[in-house]
């Protein structure tokens, strides 16, 4: 005799039944998938030292950090006229590096771009070890940053602190599985690309591999994980194919950022227009697992409520759901992307140029093609996820839901 048991973390009714033909069928579309991205990491996984790109990304000076003692004011280094501007001298002692413990004075010239430098400012210095001839004493040293080592480390522990209080050991998980996350695009992703590897193939992979791992990591190796699973891989294949039709149809080329143009120098291997493909999909992954998740478990739920209710029955009132977070969604989408490149439209709506030139130039066009693409991919994941997930819990095969469509149940649907 089986019995059914609430989750220990959730009250309510006691979760509902999954008929083996249902797990029989999620296990045949899973298997294939987490084969097929196993067979691509051990593919693509990025072996030794491309000497292509490798050259090009040296750093030509050391970065040793110090801590301002003390600033003052002096006539910038080679100006005759006294009366111009004036620069800053700060006293810095080394924390790190040969030098560590002696007192440098760094030169800052005034500036929109330049810091402001004031006692006790952590700071990160470039050493430059090979000065031309009759480099003046001192130039070996300039400002390259300031130190964020603290306060990041700080905010970083409040966040898992906040994860982990409200999601005790969930929250736990949610966040090894961040760092199963972090650690796929670290060690598989950027060396991949780097290695002249297809970018696409690369992002595809290690998109597979970060859902399959922190999502079961998360949320448990269970039915309404792996039809949230399901869903997201099938959103995210179709991302990607409108991702390569219009970027393909609108000439995107990759070359409309600083950053980009450096690697075209520095990287000539890697393929720029694939790197915006990469970008759309690992983007789009993010709000992916979100919605896919969330639907998933509307759908549980309720069926929770009503065991006797059919796959129309749950599947109605779980797309009204999905409606209202897909409107929230997509739009914290495209308010995500445009508070990224807003210095950038603010640069444009000085210039005065019109809204169609504006969007038709490269730069705007890849945030618009991003967010769009990816917006759609996210309206997609919603019918399939719940599609998915209600046939399960119904105790449908995936593709049977069309008989159910129109066969009466036998109790009251929700009112509509």
């Amino acid at each position: 005799m089986s019995h059914q048991h609430a989750a220990p973390d959730e009250g309510g009714p006691p979760d509902p039944q999954v008929s083996q033909a249902a797990r029989r069928n999620l296990a045949i579309a899973m298997v294939p998938l987490i084969l097929a991205t196993v067979v691509g990491l051990v593919v693509l996984w990025p072996r030794g030292v491309n000497p292509d790109v490798a050259t090009g990304l040296e750093i030509p000076a050391e970065l040793v950090d110090g801590t301002v003692t003390a600033t003052d004011e002096a006539p910038c280094p080679g100006l005759l006229d006294e009366g111009g501007p004036q620069c800053t001298v700060a006293s810095v002692r080394l924390t790190s590096g040969p030098a560590e413990g002696e007192i440098i004075f760094l030169d800052v010239t005034p500036g929109p771009a330049s810091p402001d430098l004031g006692p006790g400012d952590k700071v990160v210095l470039g050493h430059v070890t090979d000065l031309p001839p009759g480099a003046p004493p001192g130039s070996e040293y300039y400002f390259a940053d300031f130190q964020r080592d603290l306060p990041l480390g700080i905010l970083a522990l409040l966040f898992a602190g906040s994860v982990i209080l409200l999601g005790r050991w969930r929250g736990l998980r949610a966040l090894a599985a961040l760092g199963l996350s972090l650690a796929v695009l670290i060690l598989f992703v950027l060396p991949g690309i780097l290695q002249g590897r297809s970018p696409v193939a690369v992002a595809v992979v290690g998109s597979a591999a970060i859902m399959i791992m922190a999502l079961y990591l998360a949320h448990g190796t269970n039915v309404r994980t792996t039809t949230a699973l399901l869903g997201t891989l099938v959103s995210l294949c179709l991302t990607g194919v409108l991702a390569v039709l219009f970027v393909g149809a609108t000439s995107l080329t990759g070359l409309a950022s600083e950053e980009a143009v450096y690697l075209q120098v520095s990287a000539d291997a890697i393929n720029l227009e694939g790197l915006i493909l990469a970008g759309i999909i690992i983007g789009t992954l993010g709000v992916l697992d979100d919605v896919t998740v969330t639907q998933a478990s509307a759908v549980w739920e309720l069926r929770k409520a009503n065991q006797a209710w059919g796959f129309m029955d749950i599947y109605r009132p779980a797309l009204r759901i999905g409606r209202d977070h897909i409107a929230s969604t997509v739009n914290t989408l495209v308010l995500a992307y445009a508070g990224a490149a807003l210095p950038l439209l603010i640069l444009f709506t000085q210039a005065r140029r019109p809204l169609v030139e504006v969007a038709s130039g490269e730069v705007v066009a890849t945030e618009i093609v991003r967010t769009l693409v990816g917006s759609i991919g996210l309206v997609a994941s919603v019918p399939i996820t719940t599609a998915l997930t209600a046939a399960a819990v119904a105790g449908l095969p995936p593709l049977a839901w069309r008989r159910a469509r129109g066969s009466k149940a036998d109790h009251k649907p929700l009112p509509m």
